[in-house]
């Protein structure tokens, strides 16, 4: 397979020490006009992971997506995906990657099998009509019409279709938007398991809780740049901060000078944001416990991902 090989130590001997690239850039760049939708993007997605490219809308991802995709040709800079140029559009490079849109066209009328069946008649080693159904867990709605399928079914479906040429890639872009709690973990798992089969998956989702779950590498992009990326255990030391929150029915609570500088309180809640949190904590009990007070609720919890994406655009 043609893919990139990335090694930070110049000794490089053991093969644990070797990552292999799915995806690289270098100062990737889209002009239309005067406008720039994609300034100079540099980053990395290694074979068999999960990575997550959030941002607002018109921050730039899917121009970037696009480019990666080989449906739009950048203005400057370098790409390369599994060791190819997307812009050449090559059978090989569209046999290895799978796409699944927002939205996708196909026939209401057919089944569920009929839709596979059409889409593996395109690729020469496609998988088993019979595994996508397993993957994807439609195997009972195999003989229903799309138009009978319900929404996570169509989007279960839409991901099969994705798979049908056992692609080493695959682009999923808000895959999950309008399902609900539970048809989204039931997907999220499909996932978990793609990855687990090896598949590098590239993710576009506005949804923080499912980038957090799903993601071994998250970047975030604002205005067309690449503000920040890494894993989420990466950007939560970059932005350290821990969240400590308790409720109290004192109305006119004294906090401690150092606390209340730092403290948020609204209608009996309060809210405390630190870099220290070991000794904020110790500093807020000592002084509950000598004023017998009691904070009830207390919560001390880490930074998730959307506190750090709300964080990183303020």
């Amino acid at each position: 397979m043609d893919y990139t090989i990335e090694c930070n130590d110049p000794i490089c001997v053991l093969i644990s020490e070797i990552k292999l690239i799915a995806i690289k850039t270098n100062k990737l760049t889209k002009k239309y006009g005067n406008s720039l939708a994609v300034n100079g993007v540099s980053l990395t997605v290694n074979v068999g992971e999960v990575f997550a490219l959030l941002g607002p809308n018109g921050a730039g991802k899917t121009t970037t997506v696009e480019i990666l995709e080989g449906h739009r040709t950048k203005t400057s800079g370098e790409v390369k995906v599994l060791g190819m140029d997307p812009s050449n559009g090559s059978t090989e490079f569209r046999s290895r990657v799978g796409i699944v849109l927002q939205e996708t066209g196909i026939e209401q009328y057919l089944t569920a099998y009929e839709i596979l069946e059409q889409f593996t008649n395109f690729y020469k080693t496609p998988r088993k009509i019979s595994d996508l159904l397993e993957m994807t867990g439609l195997t009972e709605e195999k003989d229903k019409r799309v138009k009978k399928l319900s929404g996570g079914q169509k989007r279960r479906l839409d991901v099969a279709i994705g798979l049908c040429g056992n692609p080493d890639l695959l682009f999923l872009d808000e895959p999950t938007t309008g399902f609900d709690p539970s048809a989204r973990r039931t997907f999220w798992d499909m996932i978990k398991k793609l990855k687990t089969d090896g598949t590098t998956v590239v993710l576009t989702t506005h949804y923080m809780e499912e980038a957090e779950y799903l993601a071994d590498t998250v970047a975030l992009m604002n205005h067309g740049e690449l503000i920040t990326q890494g894993s989420l255990s990466d950007l939560r030391i970059s932005h350290n901060k821990t969240f400590i929150t308790f409720k109290t029915d004192e109305p006119q609570l004294q906090l401690p000078k150092d606390i209340k500088e730092i403290a948020v309180m609204s209608e009996g809640a309060v809210s405390i944001s630190t870099e220290n949190p070991t000794a904020v904590l110790s500093e807020l009990t000592g002084w509950a416990i000598s004023q017998g007070i009691e904070l009830s609720n207390l919560e001390v919890s880490r930074q998730n991902l959307e506190d750090i994406y709300l964080g990183i655009l303020k």
